[in-house]
C-alpha cells in the first residue's frame, strides 16, 4: 500500500523537514509527501478551492482519501494502525492524506474525503502536522508488524 501526504505550503530546511523525512525513511510503506502552493488566489474562499483541487488531484486512483481536520474523528495509535491495517488488508492501493491551507479545506474537500481525521481539538502548524501525521504512520506500520516501537 502506498502513502501520500499531500500537503498545502513548501517545507524549508528545518529541523521540522528532517524529522519529516526520517519518519518517511523509516516507514516499510512507500510514502511520498507533495507539496502544493497557491499565492495568485485574493479570497480565501477562492484559495481554499483551489487548494483543495490541487490536494484532490495527489490522490491516486482507487485510493482512500484523509483530510486532516481539527472536527475529524480521533484515533489512539493503536485503532489507527487498525484501521490502516484494515485498508491494507482491503486491497486498497493507496491512501491519501491530505493537509489543507491556513484556512482549512474546501468543501470539495470534506465531501469526498473517506475520513476526516484530527490529532485533537487544537489547530497545529502545517509543517508540525506533517511530522506528526508521519510519525503516526511509521507507528503504525510497527505496531502492525509487531515491532517493539509503540509500547501500551
Amino acid at each position: 500500500m502506498d502513502i501520500v501526504i499531500a500537503a498545502i505550503g513548501k517545507q524549508k530546511q528545518s529541523p521540522e523537514l528532517e524529522m519529516l523525512s526520517r519518519y518517511v525513511k523509516q516507514t516499510r510503506w512507500k510514502v511520498t509527501v507533495r507539496e502544493f502552493e497557491d499565492k495568485r488566489s485574493v479570497s480565501a474562499k477562492e484559495r481554499m478551492q483551489k487548494e483543495g483541487a490541487l490536494l484532490l488531484s495527489a490522490v491516486p486512483e482507487g485510493g482512500v482519501t484523509v483530510a486532516l481536520d481539527e472536527r475529524g474523528k480521533l484515533f489512539t495509535s493503536v485503532e489507527f494502525a487498525e484501521k490502516m491495517g484494515q485498508w491494507q488488508d482491503g486491497g486498497v492501493p493507496a491512501v491519501a492524506f491530505l493537509i489543507g491551507g491556513a484556512d482549512g479545506h474546501s468543501p470539495e474537500v470534506r465531501e469526498k474525503a473517506d475520513l476526516l481525521l484530527a490529532f485533537g481539538k487544537m489547530t497545529w502548524p502545517h509543517m508540525l502536522a506533517r511530522v506528526m501525521l508521519a510519525e503516526q504512520i511509521y507507528r503504525a506500520k510497527t505496531i502492525l508488524d509487531g515491532h517493539p516501537y509503540h509500547r501500551n
